[in-house]
């Protein structure tokens, strides 16, 4: 029976622990040295209140049951007390102290980027986040993948709802892993909390953070600062390969991306047909610009423009070229010359100056795009 019941027990302790670690109340533990130290410099800073507090409370409730007026109990007079004032002065000093030399340590520690293995820069922009790494040419968007009808509730809710991309970030274990934060116009805030790195996003300026996953994994977070209409829809995930794998993760990409940018220069040597056009930019209509000037191209009468029936995308092609290229600053219009490639680009355009009625029968080839982006 004893042996029975000392079982129960370890069952039951070895439960509460699992819950603890994928407990929504609590803090996590994370993934990194520095994440486990921030949360055991949380624990033991929430014990320390739970001591204060017991023991403040404590000594209200015994005075207030052995010592109250009913009893026949009669207060003490301790005005201007020099050692109470002493007291209640030198304790939450030492308190403060025991408190800050931990903390500070940790803060130090979480600061310190020196001597990285990798450095990638992240920015932010309305509503995604793009990766470059330094040392490499290679760098690219991530996008959220969660399905719209998800989102309007046609589909079930899948597991990582709102917190899964097209292109995650891929760092490898066991390196320190440098990240250059900055964003492309309003303020973000990168977030992982199994990293413990959270790091705002401000335009024109760079803050840096750092991490060293210690186990392979796919980890996930998001942008903490609200930055817009879309700002509940810019998840970041970060997966973690071992060195060896990530290597060649890392030459792969390099060799899909210098293909890609050999396929660019050659295209400027060629005219797309209207119909390979328009079914390119449809599909990069519908995933880049939909959200905002709506499937039928009629957008938000007084927040989005229209780009059906418009002056622009009937009649200045030059314009609409440069609009979608480079965006237009202090409103919602992003620029798209980084984000999509030379084909993409000319497509949408395209597409925006023939689809629902506009019928303009003119192509935006890769070549008229390029023009405007080089100068030439």
């Amino acid at each position: 029976m004893g042996k029975g019941v000392l079982t129960a027990i370890c069952a039951t302790l070895a439960s509460s622990v699992a819950v603890a670690e994928r407990s929504d109340i609590n803090l996590r533990q994370g993934v990194t040295d520095i994440s486990e130290q921030v949360y055991g410099l949380h624990m033991t800073i929430f014990y320390i209140c739970v001591v204060i507090g017991v023991v403040v409370f404590g000594a209200m409730l015994y005075a207030m049951i052995f010592h109250r007026k009913s009893k026949g109990a009669k207060p003490a007079n301790f005005h201007e007390s020099v050692k109470v004032e002493v007291a209640w002065t030198i304790v939450p000093f030492l308190i403060l102290v025991g408190m800050a030399i931990p903390a500070a340590k940790t803060l130090i520690a979480m600061e310190d980027t020196s001597e990285a293995d990798v450095t990638v820069l992240v920015t932010g922009s309305q509503w995604k986040w793009h990766y470059k790494y330094m040392d490499h040419d290679v760098d690219f968007y991530s996008l959220m993948a969660t399905q719209p009808e998800q989102i309007a509730n046609k589909f079930d809710k899948g597991e990582n709802y709102l917190l899964e991309v097209d292109r995650p970030l891929v760092i490898p274990t066991g390196q320190k892993v440098r990240f250059l934060i900055t964003s492309d116009d309003v303020i973000h805030s990168w977030w992982v909390p199994d990293f413990a790195v959270k790091k705002d996003a401000n335009p024109g300026f760079i803050n840096e953070a750092w991490t060293k996953v210690n186990e392979p994994g796919i980890y996930r977070g998001q942008c903490a600062e609200l930055c817009g209409k879309d700002h509940g829809f810019m998840p970041v995930v970060v997966i973690a390969k071992e060195p060896a794998e990530y290597q060649r993760w890392l030459a792969e990409e390099e060799a899909k991306q210098l293909k890609a940018k050999e396929e660019e220069q050659k295209l400027l040597a060629m005219n797309m047909e209207m119909d390979e056009l328009m079914d390119v930019g449809k599909q990069v209509y519908q995933s880049a610009c939909a959200a905002c000037h709506m499937p039928n191209g009629e957008g938000l009468p007084g927040v989005f423009p229209a780009l059906k029936g418009s002056d622009i995308a009937i009649n200045d092609m030059q314009k609409h070229i440069d609009i979608v290229v480079n965006g237009v600053s202090g409103t919602s219009m992003q620029a798209f010359g980084k984000q999509l490639s030379l084909k993409e680009l000319a497509a949408v355009i395209t597409y925006e100056r023939n689809a629902w009625g506009n019928n303009t029968g003119e192509t935006v080839q890769a070549k008229d795009v390029n023009a405007l982006i080089t100068g030439n």
